[in-house]
């Protein structure tokens, strides 16, 4: 569950703050799981929510804390290529739902971030 708060986080650390209980931890894996898939990603804020930006400024993907879930980010293009894999999550134009009671599927987001990142330095697409 999100801690409510009035000020805008200015940092990612800030954002997690933000939550507690289970939310709090997923998050704080989700965290994990992004940092050391893309050790070369800037680790920063856009739109308030945490995100991960190439060297050259492209954003890679991002994520988000909700009542009962955490979203992730790719780009259109990502989350099409794993469309199969993703038949059991609720899905948007980029983001794929995590809800908070279930495990988070590391190595499948390990893949999902790795192929974003290649997807960009070998085909140059970008963010939405």
């Amino acid at each position: 569950m999100a801690v409510q708060t009035s000020e805008k986080p200015s940092t990612v650390d800030e954002y997690l703050a933000g939550f507690d209980g289970l939310a709090a931890q997923r998050l704080a894996e989700l965290r994990r799981i992004c940092r050391e898939s893309a050790p070369d990603a800037e680790e920063t804020m856009k739109w308030n929510q945490p995100a991960y930006v190439h060297e050259c400024g492209v954003i890679l993907f991002m994520f988000s804390g909700h009542a009962r879930h955490a979203n992730i980010v790719f780009t259109p293009t990502t989350r099409e290529h794993f469309h199969v894999e993703l038949a059991g999550y609720r899905t948007g134009k980029g983001s794929v739902q995590l809800i908070y009671e279930h495990e988070l599927p590391e190595a499948f987001l390990r893949r999902m971030i790795e192929h974003r990142i290649q997807e960009h330095e070998d085909h140059g697409i970008s963010w939405m």
